[in-house]
């Protein structure tokens, strides 16, 4: 049973990393059948570590700490705020020019397609504008004489047109 004046340095945080030489005794209490309150007592680790420490033990037969699956990133934290740097200060470029500013200025090779997906991650998203009309000099001085026709109008006359005659 543990002691309330154990020392607080002793005591594993929860992302520390057992070391080898703690990993080792855990399994030699293993194979010496004793349980994982007992193992758990001496080296002061908690329950739920030297449990975990077994269970992968089992299957793999060491107690070493295996590679992360699937693929490591490929763009940096580095790189992450240089793409959002350059995209703040111009939103309208597009992926290709990104891609390529990218390659002078950290030497990161990526394509469009993953410029394209790290900033949707961002919430940087891609869309047309909406087509306006243009309205040019010509065009409001032939619609100026229409629209003063029909200013009057009302909803039961038609559409209300006073919205397209504030030219």
């Amino acid at each position: 049973m543990q002691t309330a004046s154990t020392n607080i340095d002793e005591r594993m945080g929860p992302s520390q990393e057992l070391s080898d030489s703690k990993r080792g005794p855990v399994i030699g209490g293993h194979l010496g059948n004793k349980s994982i309150r007992d193992i758990s007592w001496l080296p002061n680790i908690p329950r739920s570590t030297v449990s975990g420490i077994i269970t992968k033990w089992k299957p793999l037969g060491t107690t070493a700490t295996q590679p992360p699956s699937g693929r490591p990133r490929h763009m940096t934290g580095r790189g992450q705020r240089m793409l959002k740097r350059t995209v703040r200060r111009s939103r309208r470029l597009s992926a290709e020019s990104i891609a390529k500013d990218l390659q002078t200025w950290c030497g990161l090779q990526m394509s469009p397609t993953t410029v394209r997906r790290e900033l949707h991650g961002m919430g940087f998203h891609g869309r047309a504008a909406a087509s306006k009309p243009s309205i040019t000099k010509c065009s409001a001085k032939r619609r100026m004489p229409w629209c003063k026709a029909r200013r009057h109008w009302t909803l039961e006359n038609g559409t209300c047109l006073t919205a397209l005659c504030q030219v």
